[in-house]
């Protein structure tokens, strides 16, 4: 017997032979991204060996923790157990599901990969916490029976190859005293690794996907489910408070505002020398509109013809920001028009009701507020944060049957939705009520199936250019009818996207990922034009507000373009960890350990090129995100 054969089959032998299965399980899953990402990666020796060394780290960091219950087996198993036709049992059904945990994840990861081109993140713990809408949505859009078969397959095969040594280790003797050292022995691992490891250790690159490729996706799921929230002050780079409000009320200025007395908030008296306007507004949040997918940015596709058409008669953002790469963030800066804060976005914390938004702005001016979702309120918990902000919030539930064409895990057709919302504005109209109608579409969203006759894409082909052109296609049909009501000369409409289809680059925040296209569309109210200005996606509910022409008391954190100086424009991009600072064509980027790094970069490419620091710029990135961290915690950012 060789020195690896006395290995395998000691007592704590599983241990290892779980190490062989989980290192060889994340080689083959880390070689399979890195094949599907060659063209992105940019490979060198250094990069190629960092990815499958750092990666092998993880890798047995993970393993530590898996092989926890193992080592307690191994532990606790007497030597007499062995001889009993059970004693073996409960060690093989422990294999067994720790196996198809891991090769269920590796095939999630890869299919992971392929839609978001990082490994798991917050996207897939709230898949894991949204079972409905995320199995429903797997169902419809893979083939199950061949998913469920090919995994259970390679778990009896990996079993197999397994089985022999791991009888072979329990029935070697080992004493109690002797068992009990080396267990907890092996217990300093995986405490070592919860208390000293963290995700940030990969990031040795400046090419994203190699970072992301030497991370392990188990370990990030993780990560992501730990670290719902980041505390800004323990773990980014800092200043003192009353410099970054002395910055923030500077730049949050504008020529109809009065700032307050306390020097540790942006709150201002926002006043105009006309009434309000008596407008109606409806805000449509598109999920997933990238600005490439449009004609006007260069696409040929022509998934977007009606948008396209749109253009010469709107208000339109040519250069245009999302501030992060989900739904609830977008949800989040049209809502609060506050830049993102480290973590999940506030959407999904607690503590986040009865908070300044611009629902909470018309609501007691005479508006009917409204949050209209074609899917289930509960997911992503938009049900309790629109709920609890101003906003009465209607979902497929209150949706009429006879309105529905079509139905996905994710909820109804947009043309439902839609006319929905066209049932809603009549009834505040007959009522005498203005209206603020804030509607959130689904259809764009994997599997990417809709009402068969609406558009030249079938939607047997689940793509996302039939999904984008079916809601294009559905906000045409929505506006042509609203066109044939009273109400709407007197109502402007806001079309702009949650966020992009796609987040990942080659850099960490690549730009072009966050470029959307946002318009308004009044043609009796609002000049058409087109607005070249630097807009983040934390303007709009101001700049809206703007138009209304209301008088009120801001707290928030974006402002009205057209009422700023145009030396102050500056968008926020994130993702989860990293937070992004644009101005002046340079790119701040805040994230953990204090680290800090400035590029420059173009808007539509996806290079970023590395340049000193410009301590003015690194300021006031700092006095944004810090500044919006103290207001969220402080609970400066409630309604008043």
């Amino acid at each position: 017997m060789n020195k690896m054969q006395k290995i395998l089959t000691h007592r704590f032998g599983p241990l290892v032979v779980l190490a062989i299965i989980v290192c060889a399980l994340n080689f083959i899953i880390r070689l399979t991204l890195l094949i599907k990402s060659w063209a992105d990666v940019e490979l060198s020796l250094l990069s190629f060996l960092g990815i499958f060394i750092v990666g092998l780290f993880y890798d047995l960091v993970v393993w530590s923790f898996f092989a926890i219950p193992v080592a307690f087996y191994c532990w606790l198993m007497k030597d007499s157990w062995y001889k009993k036709k059970w004693g073996l049992i409960p060690l093989f059904i422990l294999f067994s599901i720790l196996i198809l945990i891991l090769v269920f994840s590796a095939g999630g990861e890869i299919v992971f990969w392929d839609e978001f081109n990082v490994r798991y993140n917050f996207i897939a713990v709230d898949y894991l916490i949204y079972t409905t809408e995320v199995i429903n949505n797997i169902i419809e859009s893979y083939n199950i029976p061949l998913i469920i078969g090919s995994v259970l397959l390679v778990v009896f095969f990996v079993l197999f190859l397994i089985r022999e040594k791991i009888v072979l280790s329990q029935q070697q003797s080992y004493r109690f005293k002797k068992r009990t050292i080396a267990f907890f022995i092996f217990m300093l691992l995986p405490t070592a690794g919860y208390f000293l490891v963290n995700n940030w250790y990969k990031n040795f690159s400046q090419n994203n996907y190699v970072n992301e490729l030497a991370g392990n996706g188990i370990y990030e799921f993780g990560s992501a489910f730990w670290n719902n929230e980041i505390d800004f002050n323990r773990f980014y780079a800092t200043r003192n408070d009353t410099a970054n409000f002395t910055i923030l009320r500077k730049m949050t200025q504008t020529t109809n505002s009065t700032l307050g007395n306390d020097l540790l908030s942006v709150d201002r008296e926002i006043k105009n020398d006309s009434p309000a306007k008596k407008w109606n507004v409806v805000y449509i949040s598109v999920e997933s509109l990238s600005g490439e997918y449009l004609k006007h940015f260069g696409s040929t596709q022509n998934i977007t013809p009606f948008l396209d058409s749109l253009i010469p008669f709107s208000l339109f953002f040519e250069n245009f920001y999302a501030s992060g790469t989900r739904t609830v963030r977008g949800l989040e800066a049209l809502s609060l028009a506050i830049p993102p804060t480290p973590g999940q976005s506030i959407v999904r914390r607690k503590d986040n009701g009865d908070m300044f938004t611009i629902g909470n702005v018309l609501k007691p001016k005479g508006y009917d507020v409204r949050y209209i979702y074609g899917g289930n309120a509960f997911f992503d918990n938009m049900g309790k944060y629109f709920g609890g902000n101003g906003y009465q919030v209607l979902d497929k539930r209150d949706i009429p049957e006879n309105l529905v064409n079509h139905t996905t895990a994710w909820g109804v057709d947009d043309e439902a939705s839609f006319n929905f919302t066209l049932q809603q504005c009549d009834k505040s109209y007959n009522e005498g009520n203005l209206f603020f109608n804030h509607i959130m579409t689904v259809s764009n969203h994997r599997p990417y199936t809709y009402p068969d006759g609406r558009i030249d894409i079938p939607s047997s082909k689940q793509d996302f250019t039939g999904g984008v052109k079916y809601t294009d296609f559905a906000i045409n049909d929505f506006i042509k009818k609203a066109q044939k009501k009273p109400w709407f000369n007197n109502t402007i409409f806001v079309i702009v996207s949650d966020h992009c289809s796609r987040s990942a680059g080659k850099t960490d925040l690549p730009v072009n990922r966050y470029h959307i296209p946002c318009l308004i569309y009044a043609p009796q109210l609002i000049k058409p034009s087109i607005e070249k200005r630097l807009v983040s996606q934390i303007d709009l509910a101001p700049t809206v507000l703007g138009f209304l022409n209301q008088s009120y008391t801001s707290r928030f954190l974006g402002s009205d373009v057209f009422k700023r100086d145009t030396l102050n424009d500056r968008i926020f991009i994130s993702t989860y960890q990293d937070m992004g600072y644009i101005r002046n064509n340079k790119l701040v980027i805040l994230s953990p350990r204090a680290r800090v790094e400035m590029y420059s970069f173009d808007y539509f490419s996806c290079l970023n090129t590395p340049i000193p620091l410009d301590k003015s710029l690194v300021n006031e990135a700092i006095s944004w995100y810090q500044g919006a961290s103290f207001l969220y915690k402080e609970k400066k950012y409630k309604n008043k």
